[in-house]
């Protein structure tokens, strides 16, 4: 068994207890905890300094998860996560009704598919989503690398996988679905030229003329 493999393994025994965790994802690091465990969703704000009306982004490793998490799922929905899923895409979805407060305390809430096979195999492993902010104090710059995560965050959380550094570079671009057109929230690893771009092809397969 290799090293990573034994820290991912570390990782999701924290994360079943109630840990905070930092990990590598395809955008930057992450940190994450079991997103059904409200004390560790809590301690994640507070690691971050983050305002509690700032929702946390999920990370699933499939797109029928999506069903339990947000209803309605709109057709331009199905149809970017088939575009840029796995990858730097963050929707903003309306919750169902059984996603607890303590995640999403107002009417939406922000998915994405990563596209990193450490991050995958920890929401697997768990077999639930992971919270997948990033792992910085809020307004510090993301962070790239294990030792940059340790930098910010080193004393305040339960275990950092270093998996190397972080090929994206840049946070996932959020993309808010609730509204009548696709609205960018962030601007991120995905261009707002390739988001309209998919949205004008999605205009035109969907044209009743």
């Amino acid at each position: 068994m290799g090293v990573l493999q034994r820290e991912i393994e570390k990782g999701v025994e924290i994360l079943q207890i109630g840990g905070v965790i930092a990990f590598p994802t395809d955008t930057v690091y992450g940190l994450g905890a079991d997103a059904f465990n409200a004390t560790a969703v809590e301690r994640i704000y507070e690691i971050k300094n983050r305002p509690r009306h700032q929702q946390l982004p999920l990370l699933i490793t499939d797109v029928e998860q999506l069903t339990t998490l947000a209803n309605p799922i709109p057709e331009i929905a199905w149809f970017l996560t088939r575009h840029f899923w796995p990858g730097g895409l963050t929707l903003v979805l309306a919750k169902t009704d059984s996603v607890p407060a303590h995640l999403a305390p107002g009417a939406t809430i922000a998915i994405r598919i990563p596209n990193h096979p450490v991050c995958l195999a920890l929401i697997q492993h768990l077999g639930n989503p992971i919270i997948g902010t990033s792992a910085n104090i809020s307004g510090q710059p993301s962070v790239l690398t294990a030792d940059e995560v340790r930098q910010q965050l080193g004393g305040k959380i339960d275990f950092i996988i270093n998996g190397g550094k972080c090929p994206g570079g840049k946070e996932s671009t959020v993309v808010d679905i609730t509204r009548k057109a696709p609205a960018i929230l962030r601007q991120g690893i995905i261009s707002s030229y390739e988001i309209d771009k998919a949205y004008k092809e999605y205009l035109q397969l969907n044209d009743p003329q």
